[in-house]
């Protein structure tokens, strides 16, 4: 059974950063493309970004440069590192493989 499992999320100021981690059962991790995205109050899923099982990244324009994805394939987890977070941040946060999401794990930034 595919399980994906966040993590991480919270309240935090503008500017400030959060680690959400993604920790994944029923499948082979290590060659899976994973993929973070993102649902803010009211909106659709918005991608986030992508890591590939070589460890190569993609990433959303709206989060380039301030969000970093990563895997660490003996733990089957990967990672999203946001820095600068900003209001329209606020969202709640899934991991995906094709055709599953996580419960998901919601990050509010706010003053």
């Amino acid at each position: 059974e595919v399980q994906l499992v966040e993590s991480g999320g919270g309240l935090v100021q503008p500017g400030g950063s959060l680690r959400l981690s993604c920790v994944a059962s029923g499948f082979s991790f290590s060659g899976a493309r994973m993929t973070w995205s993102r649902q803010a109050p009211g909106k659709g899923l918005d991608w986030v970004g992508n890591i590939f099982s070589d460890g190569s990244t993609s990433y959303g324009s709206s989060v380039m440069g301030r969000f970093t994805i990563s895997r660490d394939n003996a733990k089957n987890t990967t990672y999203l590192q946001m820095n600068n977070l900003k209001p329209e941040d606020t969202a709640v946060y899934f991991c995906q493989i094709p055709g599953f999401r996580g419960q998901g794990t919601q990050v509010t930034v706010s003053s």
